[in-house]
């Protein structure tokens, strides 16, 4: 299951005015040792309450955007193949 899963299903029992103890309790219960910790229960809980927060995860600001496309890796071929000196470094830039 994934984050966004956990986030919604803490969320709908937070609504329902469950503690993130019983919510936890139920987690277990459903999915065992691959439901979140209790202080990640707690915390989103907490989050779901105040701020009335999305189940997404919000863009991290500062992290560069990496995208993976055909042209990318023809470009970086080409520079390794002319130059096979070149470090990940130089190449990265």
């Amino acid at each position: 299951m994934s984050k966004v899963e956990y986030r919604a299903v803490i969320k709908f029992l937070s609504k329902e005015g469950l503690a993130p103890a019983a919510i936890k309790q139920r987690l277990d219960g459903v999915y065992g040792e691959a439901s979140p910790s209790y202080s990640t229960v707690k915390e989103w809980a907490k989050q779901f309450l105040a701020l009335g927060e999305s189940v997404e995860d919000e863009p991290c600001e500062g992290q560069p955007v990496e995208v993976v496309t055909e042209e990318n890796i023809r470009c970086i071929e080409e520079e390794l193949l002319s130059d096979r000196q070149l470090k990940l470094k130089e190449i990265s830039v």
